[in-house]
């Protein structure tokens, strides 16, 4: 058992503590949850049954995690609202910027900020299969939904924030024109 959790330790350490990290937004807590993920799995790998891979078995994990942590805290709805406050993030990329994505970094930016405006479902839609790349049917298993679920709030989102996106965008179009 330890070389298989080392082994799972490995590949989805990283992907996990991110998950948890944008949907918590706080470094110390969603370490804290990474350890309970953990501990779950410990508790639970003999019951694998390989019907999902292995990752998005974590994801499941890790999502439950999350809601429980969230249904723990009072008034855990607008708690998980006020937490996933993308603009206040304290994740930073190691690598330097070029100048000339800097256009690029305040459009990600404003769709981060869009994305708060989403529902939680959209949220974690768009969380698990743009920024951690699962597949629609891994989505699917980790939210425990069906494809076509995931699919209409995957439209739905993209839709959402695309509208959200070109509204912000008009608002700072004209400030950038009054400048001297």
């Amino acid at each position: 058992m330890d070389s298989v959790f080392d082994i799972l330790y490995q590949k989805y350490h990283q992907d996990l503590y991110r998950f948890l990290f944008y949907m918590v937004k706080n470094k110390e807590l969603a370490e804290d949850l990474v350890q309970e993920v953990y501990i779950r799995v410990l508790k639970a790998y003999d019951r694998f049954e390989g019907k999902s891979s292995e990752k998005t078995w974590l994801f499941s994990i890790a999502k439950n995690v999350a809601i429980d942590h969230f249904r723990k805290q009072k008034g855990w709805k607008q708690w998980l609202l006020e937490k996933l406050d993308f603009s206040a993030a304290q994740v930073r990329d190691q690598m330097p910027l070029p100048e000339e994505l800097a256009q690029q970094k305040e459009t990600i930016q404003r769709m981060y900020e869009c994305l708060d405006q989403c529902t939680v479902d959209q949220k974690m839609v768009i969380i698990l299969r743009y920024i951690h790349e699962l597949s629609i049917s891994e989505t699917a298993e980790v939210l425990s939904w069906t494809e076509s679920k995931v699919k209409t709030t995957q439209h739905r989102a993209i839709k959402a924030l695309k509208k959200l996106m070109e509204a912000t965008e008009k608002e700072v179009m004209p400030s950038e024109k009054v400048r001297p």
